[in-house]
């Protein structure tokens, strides 16, 4: 895991860690050939440069997002608003998280891709990778 992914963990309550931590554990786990780093101040897990998963803390708790996951037609993820093709999950605690539930949406986020790398260039418009 990339150290200011550590770091970023580190700096969290001991709750919000351990669910951090979990799922950074896990996204490297199914996603072993993705590139982890901070983007936009909180870890993101990117394949070949398109986001698709990634983690913040808000004030309700730790949100788990994925770039595309709108497109996963998966229940328990809420579509953000916007334009966008995201959908996220809140955890407020580390018992929440299913783990089946975890690995296939990082199975989706490997299959399902909408092109973010290049929506600036294509001004805001998204086109479906795969």
């Amino acid at each position: 895991m990339n150290t200011e992914t550590l770091a970023y963990n580190k700096s969290l309550t001991q709750s919000e860690k351990a669910i951090c931590d979990l799922l950074a554990a896990e996204i490297n786990r199914h996603l072993p050939e993705a590139e982890n780093k901070i983007w936009h101040r909180h870890p993101v897990w990117f394949l070949d440069g398109n986001p698709v998963a990634g983690y913040s803390k808000l004030k309700a708790g730790i949100r788990l997002m994925f770039w595309s996951g709108a497109s996963f037609e998966e229940e328990q993820l809420q579509p953000g608003t916007g334009k966008f093709k995201d959908a996220s999950i809140l955890y407020t605690h580390i018992d929440q998280i299913n783990s089946r539930d975890l690995k296939r949406w990082l199975k989706k986020s490997e299959d399902i891709q909408w092109d973010y790398k290049n929506v600036i260039k294509r001004k805001g418009k998204l086109l479906r990778l795969k």
